[in-house]
């Protein structure tokens, strides 16, 4: 389905985490392209400053006090937007972002899982039937992290709550276009992006950063093209950088080298000539 005839069919954006970074963007971004918005955080002061801003620039804006680890919250969200009207974009994108390790916090853990991928699966069990039965052109988009992808040290539980996002957006586009239901899915996946996540730990932005707003004019970009993976670039990194990251990443099992052998001193140089391709 083409990302013309979506805007053509017209309707409603859901966007959840849509308060700040990312998500607001994207509500600023589609009310541009003449959807209808209804905005969906956990933060219900955020929410409404996010809401007035774009009521400030002509958008039309609905928001709704969300939960996303709640399935019933997000059940309660979906009854609310298909009543509005037609569906047109849900963006499954509120996510969390703890310290964690893999032999301690379990809480951290959960919680992060609750978040970054029942949250997502919340949003696809909750929307996805009614997109099916309205049979009309329309889009899901699933935020998931380079992280979940090179899985690099440092945050484990995050990372494998994103490599299952990962997961779940390829069966659910593969189970989509089994059934030829007129439902695009794509991955999301943000590269070094300032947000409000970053900015809680770096108060300016990072001159290697991508704004909120560049990353979703590349994504928006790339869903114009329908392109499933959507990885953005950002200051430091390219595609080609990327595409290297990816395919060594994948090596490591086809090769049986260590684990996370990007970061094994072993194979620092090896790995280095790689990715300089």
């Amino acid at each position: 389905m083409a990302w013309n005839d979506i805007k053509s069919a017209g309707g409603l954006a859901v966007i959840t985490g849509g308060a700040s970074g990312v998500g607001l963007a994207a509500a600023h971004h589609l009310a541009k392209e003449g959807f209808d918005i209804l905005l969906a955080d956990i933060a219900e002061e955020q929410l409404i400053t996010a809401a007035k801003g774009l009521r400030d620039a002509g958008a039309t804006v609905h928001t709704a006090v969300t939960d996303v680890s709640d399935a019933g919250a997000v059940t309660a969200l979906a009854q609310t937007a298909f009543g509005l009207g037609p569906v047109a974009v849900v963006m499954n994108n509120a996510g969390i972002g703890i310290d964690s390790d893999t032999i301690q916090k379990p809480e951290v853990w959960r919680k992060t899982f609750d978040v970054n991928f029942f949250g997502i699966l919340n949003g696809v069990q909750a929307f996805v039937p009614g997109l099916i039965e309205a049979n009309r052109p329309s889009a899901v988009i699933n935020t998931g992290s380079k992280q979940g992808i090179t899985t690099p040290p440092g945050n484990p539980a995050y990372n494998a709550s994103k490599a299952a996002v990962k997961v779940l957006t390829e069966q659910l586009a593969h189970e989509l276009r089994e059934m030829s239901a007129p439902v695009d899915t794509h991955l999301f996946v943000p590269g070094f992006t300032y947000t409000g996540m970053i900015a809680a730990v770096m108060p300016q932005k990072p001159d290697g950063a991508w704004t909120s707003e560049q990353c979703v004019d590349y994504l928006f970009g790339r869903v114009a093209q329908g392109d499933f993976y959507i990885l953005c670039p950002d200051n430091m990194v390219n595609e080609n950088t990327d595409a290297r990251r990816i395919l060594w990443g994948a090596g490591d099992i086809a090769e049986n080298r260590p684990a996370l052998s990007r970061w094994h001193p072993v194979w620092a140089e090896a790995f280095s000539a790689f990715e300089k391709g």
